[in-house]
C-alpha cells in the first residue's frame, strides 16, 4: 500500500496545536525549528516548529512507519513486511525509545533491545586496510555487520548479549566521590560457530533522533573549517573528518552521522538501520544481512515488491527519512539562571567548546525550507576525536581509528530521563549521568576533564546545570 497524505491528516490535524509561536525571544536551539515543550516523553517527538502543514503531514506519515512494527512475510500488512530473517528489533521506535536514546541492558538477564554489538574483522593486508578505508568495515565472515539477537520462526537467531558491570569509585580532590561502571558484554549462544580469530566487537546505543535535518545540512566547509586533523596549532585537539563510501553517489563523502561518523546522509543511515536492525532491504541495500554459512536465513521467503527485488517501498524510505530529518529539538531551559550561565561560562572556560562546538548556520535548500539557512547550537563539531583508553573500542571504521569517536550532540541533554525512561549516555550506555561521562572522557579531552575535577563542587554543579538546560 503506497502511503499518502490523506491517509493521516487526521492525524497531522490533531498535531496543529504544536505550531509555535514566534520564538524570536526564546534561546533557540534548533534554530527556528525549534520546539516550545515541556518536559515529557514526547519532547524529542515533535516536527519543526516551522515545517508548513502539508509538511506536517509528511512528517506524520513518516511517522508512522518510524512508531508502528514490521512483521514477517508474507502478510496482509504487506506495506510493514519483510522482519527478518535475522534481525534486532521489529520497529525503529523500540530503539530510539520516543524518538530518544536507547540504553544498554541492565543485567545480565536484562534484553539488548535498545543496544547492539557491531562485528567486523581487522584489516591485515595492504588491500583489506584500503578497503575497510574506502567501503567500511569488512564483515565477519560468518555473522556479518552486527550480530543479530532475534529471527523469525525456523531460523536461529545469531547469539544473545550478556551484561556484566564492573563499578569503581572516582574520588575528587576536594574529597567527594562518584560510582562508575563499565560494561563487559559477553556474547553467548552462538548459533553458527565460532566468531573468526582477527573478529572485532563494538557496542553501540541507539542515539536520540532531534536535530538531525539540521546536521544534514551543514555546509562541508563549516565542519572542516574546525578539522585539525595533526594538531597544527599545538592545543592538545585534534579533530579529523571521516570520509564514508555514499552508495546513492557511489564516491566518498563527508560522514556526519553514527558514533564514528560511519553514515554520510541521513536516507543511508536509515537504509541501514532497516536492513542491519530490522532485516528489511531497500533500494539502496538490497541484500539480507544473511551470509552464506546461514542457509536457513538466505532461503527464507522476503517481502520484496512487484518488480523490485527489495522489500521496503522507495516512498517509504523517502518519508522515513523526511521525518528524521525534521524532528525538533526543545528549546534551552533555565537559560536565565544564574547557575545556568556560570556553568555556561565554564563550559567555554575548561575548553569544552573545542568539540562540542556551539554554533553553526545551514546552507540555503530551497527544496527544505524549514532546514535552510538555520542558525542553531548543536555542541558538536561533527569531528573525530581520540577519547581516550577507557572508551577504546580498538574497531576501525573508514578512518575513525579504534580510539576515535564522533563528538555526539548535547542539545536535548536535559530531556532523556522523560523521554526514554532513564539516562544512558556515551556509545555503551555506561554513564547514567552527566557528571560519569565527563569522567569518562580521556585523551584530548584528558585536559578539559581534569581542569573539572579540579573545580569546586558548586561549579561542577554549575556547568551540568548548563548542560542540562540544552
Amino acid at each position: 500500500m503506497k502511503p499518502t497524505r490523506t491517509l493521516l491528516i487526521l492525524c497531522s490535524i490533531n498535531a496543529l496545536w504544536l505550531t509555535q509561536p514566534s520564538m524570536a525571544e526564546l534561546p533557540l536551539t534548533g534554530g527556528q525549528t525549534t520546539i516550545r515543550q515541556t518536559p515529557n516523553s514526547a519532547a524529542f517527538s515533535q516536527p519543526a516548529a516551522n515545517l508548513s502543514l502539508m509538511d506536517k503531514v509528511d512528517f506524520s506519515v513518516g511517522n508512522s512507519f518510524f512508531r508502528n512494527p514490521w512483521v514477517i512475510a508474507p502478510s496482509s500488512t504487506i506495506a510493514r513486511d519483510g522482519l527478518g530473517p535475522l534481525f534486532n528489533t521489529n520497529g525503529c521506535e523500540s530503539c530510539h525509545i520516543g524518538d530518544g536514546r536507547g540504553h544498554a541492558p541492565n543485567d545480565e538477564n536484562d534484553s539488548a533491545i535498545s543496544m547492539l554489538i557491531r562485528l567486523s574483522v581487522k584489516a591485515e593486508s595492504e588491500l583489506d586496510i584500503a578497503q575497510q578505508k574506502l567501503y567500511g568495515p569488512l564483515a565477519e565472515p560468518t555473522y556479518g555487520h552486527q550480530l543479530q539477537d532475534l529471527s523469525i520462526p525456523d531460523v536461529a537467531h545469531e547469539g544473545k548479549i550478556k551484561t556484566h558491570w564492573q563499578y569503581s569509585t572516582f574520588s575528587y580532590p576536594d574529597g567527594s566521590s562518584i560510582r562508575l561502571r563499565q560494561p563487559e558484554f559477553v556474547i553467548t549462544d552462538l548459533n553458527y560457530g565460532a566468531f573468526a580469530d582477527n573478529a572485532q566487537f563494538s557496542a553501540r546505543i541507539a542515539p536520540q533522533m532531534i536535530g538531525l535535518g539540521l546536521l544534514e545540512q551543514i555546509p562541508e566547509a563549516a565542519i572542516l573549517a574546525n578539522a585539525d586533523p595533526d594538531d597544527a596549532n599545538g592545543d592538545g585537539i585534534s579533530g579529523k573528518a571521516n570520509y564514508v563510501w555514499d552508495i546513492r553517489k557511489q564516491t566518498s563523502n563527508l560522514g556526519r552521522f553514527g558514533w564514528k561518523a560511519g553514515m554520510p546522509t541521513l536516507e543511508q543511515q536509515n537504509a541501514a538501520a532497516f536492513k542491519g536492525d530490522i532485516g528489511i532491504t531497500s533500494e539502496l541495500m538490497p541484500n539480507d544481512d544473511c551470509s552464506q554459512h546461514q542457509i536457513d536465513c538466505l532461503q527464507k521467503p522476503n517481502g520484496n515488491r512487484q518488480g523490485e527485488p527489495w522489500e521496503l517501498q522507495q516512498d517509504v524510505l523517502a518519508a522515513v527519512t523526511f521525518y528524521t530529518r525534521h524532528l525538533a529539538v526543545p528549546m534551552q531551559r533555565h537559560s536565565e539562571d544564574e547557575s545556568v550561565k556560570l556553568g555556561q561560562r565554564l563550559f567555554d572556560d575548561i575548553g569544552c567548546s573545542q568539540c562540542h562546538v556551539s554554533e553553526f548556520t545551514t546552507a540555503k535548500n530551497p527544496s527544505l525550507p524549514a532546514l535552510s539557512e538555520q542558525t542553531f547550537h548543536p555542541f558538536s563539531d561533527l569531528l573525530l576525536h581520540d577519547m581516550g583508553e577507557a572508551l577504546a573500542d580498538y574497531r576501525e571504521e573508514f578512518l575513525a581509528n579504534g580510539r576515535e569517536w564522533r563528538t555526539p550532540p548535547l542539545w536535548g541533554m536535559g530531556h532523556h530521563i522523560d523521554v526514554s525512561g532513564q539516562l544512558a549516555l556515551l556509545h555503551d550506555g555506561r554513564a547514567e549521568t552527566i557528571e560519569q561521562a565527563i569522567l569518562w572522557h580521556g585523551g584530548e579531552a584528558e585536559a578539559s576533564k581534569q581542569q573539572f575535577v579540579q573545580l569546586p563542587k558548586s561549579q561542577r554543579a554549575a556547568l551540568i546545570a548548563f548542560l542540562e538546560s540544552l
